[in-house]
């Protein structure tokens, strides 16, 4: 190195050990910022996932007739119940608790609709096993338009 890059580097070692010492950097800004980053925007792209009831170990091992399954991205919850009908076929009970402007269940390339009746309750009647996914359009407290998907889950 020449000396004025000597003198840089030692004029900016002072400058930084001044502000760590008026402003440090916090402990846990690192973890901080990390969680941050990978819940950015997870409330477009994922929900919350809880096993609500039924055998845990039976719908792990597919042997279980029913689930209930409860989706929240922090402002709309969705409640969904899962039941095996008579032809084979899977009927979806579900509960959203913000006002819903459209509900589809989604398999693929396979659309169901369903509309939203009193205190938010809608429902699938006969729908075939497989891969499935709620999306709503809702109308947020403060009367704005959101987009609520959850993530897949077995039907």
């Amino acid at each position: 190195m020449d000396d004025h890059t000597a003198e840089d580097a030692a004029l900016f070692a002072r400058l930084r050990a001044v502000w760590e010492g008026v402003d440090p950097v916090p402990a846990d800004l690192v973890d901080r910022m990390v969680a941050a980053v990978a819940v950015a925007d997870l409330s477009r792209e994922y929900a919350l996932l809880t096993l609500v009831t039924g055998d845990t170990m039976a719908a792990v091992r597919g042997e279980s007739d029913t689930a209930t399954l409860q989706f929240s991205d922090g402002a709309t919850n969705v409640l969904v119940h899962v039941t095996a009908t008579e032809h084979g076929g899977r009927r979806v009970d579900g509960w959203v608790d913000a006002p819903a402007l459209a509900i589809l269940l989604v398999q693929g390339d396979r659309e169901w609709q369903a509309d939203a009746g009193e205190n938010g309750r809608f429902a699938f009647a006969d729908v075939p096993t497989g891969v499935s996914r709620i999306r709503l359009a809702v109308r947020r407290h403060d009367g704005s338009l959101a987009e609520f998907q959850t993530p897949q889950f077995e039907v």
